[in-house]
């Protein structure tokens, strides 16, 4: 969450569109991705379909690379094996952290659960590092150390081939859902992949990648022991598998961190916000603004506001709602907004104004 004390009168809008959430710490935060469109009620999100597609492809992988490396005594194979179950469990914490982020606020839950998708993917970030980076590294310290008896090769070509196939389709799937939600925007795919808030189809995107590249180490590795006879090319893949897992995992918890600690939108879209204020009847200044990423299509926008001194109680009470209704048709992914009317940084309480207890304290 980030609060900024803004006085006088409004910023310049930024040019093109507006938008969103800002990147990880270190990073620019204002560059420009929006946050996707409001999602309808009845309508399937598209990042459903991306996580299924990837979880398919991925349980279907890991069981023909388990037996491929137990065939070939490849520890290369076995790590993508465990590459593939982890992703494969990444996938279903995935579809937990969608279903259950879009359950719709209650009493218990007044602001909703959208951040409870940042909880389970952070679990699945836990997952790929546990199930996949740790076993891989492991298993290519023992090949090292110990050796391995090397069997038939030809098993886990052609698993390496036929998984090839099915991660990229799955990547495919994953890519074109980024194109699509960077092209109605008029962002980069690439900028819009490293902003997004939606860490679902991110982590997908991320984990087909780096599984397309760990296949590249593990058929290296098995050419090197095939044509060497030793297997040390062999355990020295199954640590890069295991060492670029350990990066994807770092990369996604820690993108998902700083969504659960609070990421706020950024500079350009505050800078938006603020100057929408300022066109809302009887609004003088905005004081002060925070603003709070809840999840892709949640956002929640609090303010202090000087409203007009001589505006009545009425007309500050439809200003507000006029606020509402502007920052939602502007900016659709806007769900909450709080306004608090507040005197001006200049403004001196006049003589004989006080709280309006009485003066025995309302006893």
């Amino acid at each position: 969450m980030a609060s900024d004390k803004i006085t006088g009168g409004g910023p310049e809008g930024p040019g093109g569109p507006v938008g969103p959430p800002g990147g990880p710490v270190g990073e620019p935060a204002d560059a420009p991705v929006p946050p996707p469109e409001r999602i309808e009620p009845g309508e399937v999100p598209e990042s459903t379909f991306t996580v299924i597609v990837a979880g398919l492809a991925n349980l279907g992988i890991a069981v023909a690379k388990a037996v491929a490396g137990v065939i070939s005594g490849s520890s290369a194979m076995l790590s993508e094996a465990a590459h593939s179950v982890a992703d494969t469990v990444t996938e279903v914490l995935l579809l937990t952290a969608l279903k259950r982020s879009a359950k719709p606020a209650d009493e218990e839950h007044p602001l909703g659960y959208g951040p409870e998708r940042y909880i389970w993917a952070m679990l699945a970030s836990v997952a790929t590092f546990v199930g996949g980076a740790v076993f891989s590294v492991y298993d290519g310290v023992h090949t090292l150390a110990q050796g391995e008896e090397l069997g038939d090769p030809l098993p886990s070509y052609i698993v390496l081939a036929v998984a090839a196939v099915l991660e990229g389709y799955s990547l495919r799937t994953g890519v074109r859902q980024i194109r699509g939600e960077a092209a109605r925007f008029g962002t980069p795919a690439r900028r819009y992949l490293r902003y997004t808030p939606d860490t679902a189809v991110k982590s997908v995107v991320m984990e087909d990648a780096a599984g397309l590249s760990g296949l590249l180490l593990a058929a290296g590795g098995l050419a090197g022991a095939q044509l060497t006879g030793s297997s040390v090319w062999d355990g020295i893949a199954s640590i890069l598998i295991g060492l670029l897992l350990v990066y994807v995992a770092w990369v996604l918890g820690r993108n998902n961190a700083q969504l659960l600690i609070g990421r706020p939108l950024p500079p350009s879209m505050r800078d938006a916000v603020h100057e929408e204020l300022l066109t809302v009847p009887h609004v003088v200044e905005v004081l002060e603004l925070t603003t709070l990423i809840q999840g892709p299509t949640e956002i929640l926008i609090a303010a202090k506001v000087n409203f007009r001194d001589v505006a009545s109680a009425e007309q500050v009470e439809w200003a507000c709602e006029d606020a509402e209704e502007q920052l939602r048709q502007r900016f659709p992914a806007i769900r909450r907004v709080y306004l608090d009317a507040t005197p001006g940084v200049h403004q001196v309480r006049p003589a004989g104004v006080h709280d309006a207890r009485p003066p025995d304290g309302g006893r």
